[in-house]
């Protein structure tokens, strides 16, 4: 599974990109699982105060379904003015 970062996410990972080995993808099954699971390998994130998850460029909620062929994206909080 390939999972796309923006932003601060992509400062706290180191790369635009995150390849998620594919025995650890058979374990996530959910948005808020993947959350977790990010979390835990990367403690910073934690630290955001928001956290939106896109799945086939399609906000989701923590409870929405994922498999390793989604599309999935870390999309950190906005701030502009």
């Amino acid at each position: 599974m390939t999972i796309l970062l923006f932003g601060i996410t992509r400062d706290i990972v180191g790369n635009a990109t995150l390849n998620i080995p594919l025995n650890d993808t058979r374990a996530l099954g959910s948005v808020g699982q993947l959350k977790s699971y990010l979390m835990d390998l990367f403690p910073a994130l934690k630290d955001l105060t928001s956290l939106a998850v896109a799945v086939n460029s399609n906000y989701a909620s923590d409870k929405t379904p994922i498999t390793t062929t989604d599309e999935i994206a870390l999309i950190p909080p906005v701030s502009g003015g």
